[in-house]
């Protein structure tokens, strides 16, 4: 539903057409193929695959494509993440009809769009690089991220194994290297931090 309400708005602006769509990164993997779009937007919740993973397999094909990342998701979990995979923008569903079109236009004028607070934050970032010790979530890879994402929603390792393709081995090896360097001594502990991240984003890293 959102995406036909998306479509219409597009299609409502002069200088905007939308030449595809698709509900699955496979699908949208092959649209961009055949189709070569000046920009994609992209939501993170896709049934095949994580928009994360699709982000980079579609820049890794797609150096000059401009992807903008649509979604639910709160963006302080996930933008900055984004951003370094490939993405060239974060906007949220929720902001409303102008402020996506002004993220959209952005993005293809090849500016990065984030929102304010966002942007306060990645600079703040970067104003500590250098320093002696990281966020300790910045020390998790990709994958042990979005793991880590998936337990605070509330999956187990089977349900995460499924949704990621992944073997439960494989899940519960990248849960002990997420323990080990979150210093959490539990999967209890590993449970409660997740969902209290996710809960309550936070402003300035952790």
């Amino acid at each position: 539903m959102f995406r036909a309400g998306l479509s219409s708005l597009l299609a409502s602006q002069p200088d905007l057409v939308v030449i595809g769509q698709a509900s699955r990164a496979r699908q949208a993997m092959a649209a961009v193929e055949q189709l070569q779009p000046d920009l994609v937007l992209l939501d993170l919740s896709l049934p095949d695959k994580s928009g994360l993973e699709l982000v980079k397999d579609m820049r890794a094909v797609h150096a000059e494509m401009a992807i903008l990342i649509i979604s639910m998701h709160e963006e302080m979990l996930y933008a900055e993440r984004l951003l370094r995979a490939g993405a060239n923008g974060y906007v949220m569903k929720e902001e409303g009809p102008e402020r996506i079109l002004q993220a959209i236009r952005q993005v293809l004028r090849q500016q990065t769009y984030v929102s304010a607070r966002m942007s306060a934050r990645i600079l703040n970032s970067l104003s500590r690089r250098g320093a002696k010790s990281a966020p300790a979530m910045s020390n998790l890879t990709d994958r042990e991220f979005e793991i880590f994402q998936l337990i605070g929603e509330g999956n187990d390792s089977r349900d995460i194994a499924k949704l990621l393709s992944l073997s439960c081995k494989t899940v519960d090896t990248h849960r002990g290297h997420i323990k080990e360097k979150l210093k959490l001594a539990s999967n209890t502990e590993l449970i409660c931090y997740a969902v209290r991240w996710v809960e309550s984003p936070p402003l300035t890293g952790r």
